[in-house]
């Protein structure tokens, strides 16, 4: 019987980290997307050389995302704006 409710305690557990995580990828994935737009629209050539740096490591962090992450990304920030229009 305690081992029992130990073992749900576990799973109920478990799951609340779960669903953080999830909700938390969620909000990375709008971070995520809203980066990729705006690398996409700016000129670096317009830019201060610092901010050029950092657009450029922000770029750089981009491309190590995985496709799939990405384009996750870019249909969470379609999704928003076709929601907001």
């Amino acid at each position: 019987m305690m081992h029992t409710h130990l073992k749900e305690r576990e799973i109920s557990m478990l799951r609340a980290e779960i669903e953080m995580l999830m909700t938390e990828r969620q909000s990375l994935l709008k971070i995520a997307g809203a980066a990729a737009q705006l690398v996409a629209k700016i000129d670096s050539k317009t830019l201060p050389q610092n901010a050029r740096e950092c657009a450029s490591e922000l770029s750089a962090s981009l491309n190590e995302l995985t496709e799939e992450t990405l384009s996750d990304a870019l249909e969470k920030i379609r999704k928003k704006s076709t929601h907001s229009e």
